[in-house]
């Protein structure tokens, strides 16, 4: 059995209030040298092991960043601000701005520590938002991006339809509590049958071990500053995930966005029996498969 090897990491981030200390987490096997790098961003809801590097008693390779792990990548994830293991001292919202700025400081830390240059860059959800936002701010750090239950405008979204009901209360405080209810609820309020129960207890004990609250950044950029990215400032082969049954990802939205993205390396998927939180989805291994091909794919030999 392959052995995959775990590594923790930390780095600072300067802010106009001091230091800022982050949690990053590095998987490979062997060694970590020359292996393409992959950059996984979570979420607004969790921080960054509990959804990427999840283990599920009886679920074979619930943990992506080691199924990555095996097939020569080394894997990175980090907590943004105000999630898990990073620090939440700061009296602010932690917004997709904030993240994007996580994220440069994440990269200038790997790039110091292991000379990686440019990202296979994952992100789901809010985190696909952080994402996009540092490939349009540093499209030299980012080879390819996945972009996974995403939203630009927020149009034709039944989940922001309803969460913007609550934004006065978003905006009433920094942070939400979290407790296993409001984990569950992820997965019933689009297409409950998409994950399984032992899978959903899982994932809600890993995040609950980290976190009793989550920033209110991210969902307040979500309900009402939309769109916080422009789809023709980013200039990388970007790919577009979407569930089926997505209540945040809405299928007209990403077609127009998807339309306007000006590199010619772009791809559009509609993942079957998938609502949000793929990777916790019965049918995560096609979300794998997907992705991998995605980021394993040769550079193409002629281009215009």
């Amino acid at each position: 059995m392959t052995h995959v090897t775990g590594k923790e990491h930390w780095t600072t981030k300067k802010t106009p209030d001091g230091d800022v200390r982050l949690f990053l987490w590095e998987k490979f096997v062997d060694s970590p040298d020359d292996k393409p790098a992959v950059l996984f961003v979570h979420g607004s809801s969790m921080a960054s092991q509990p959804t990427f590097d999840l283990t599920v008693p009886g679920r074979p390779d619930s943990s992506v960043m080691d199924w990555f792990a095996e097939r020569g990548f080394v894997c990175w994830c980090v907590d943004m601000e105000g999630y898990g293991r990073s620090d939440k001292q700061r009296d602010i919202y932690c917004d997709i701005a904030n993240g994007a700025d996580d994220l440069e400081a994440a990269t200038d830390y790997i790039q110091g520590a292991r000379g990686v240059r440019a990202f296979l860059t994952y992100g789901i959800s809010s985190g696909a938002l952080r994402a996009a936002l540092f490939a349009q701010r540093h499209p030299e750090r980012v080879s390819r991006l996945a972009l996974d239950a995403f939203v630009w405008t927020g149009e034709g979204a039944p989940t922001l339809e309803q969460r913007r009901k609550k934004l006065p209360e978003f905006l009433a405080s920094k942070r939400r509590p979290i407790d296993r209810n409001f984990v569950r609820s992820i997965f019933e309020r689009d297409h409950p049958d998409c994950a399984d129960p032992v899978t959903v207890e899982a994932f809600a004990d890993a995040i609950l071990a980290l976190d009793d609250s989550m920033p209110n950044g991210t969902y307040v950029d979500m309900c009402s500053r939309l769109p916080v990215v422009d789809p023709q400032k980013i200039n990388v082969p970007t790919l577009l995930l979407r569930g089926q049954f997505d209540g945040i990802a809405a299928m007209d939205d990403l077609i127009e966005f998807f339309k306007r993205l000006p590199s010619p390396d772009k791809q559009f998927t509609v993942m079957n029996g998938i609502s949000h939180a793929s990777f916790q989805q019965k049918n995560y291994k096609m979300v794998y498969d997907i992705l991998h091909a995605y980021f394993a794919r040769p550079a193409p030999a002629y281009t215009a």
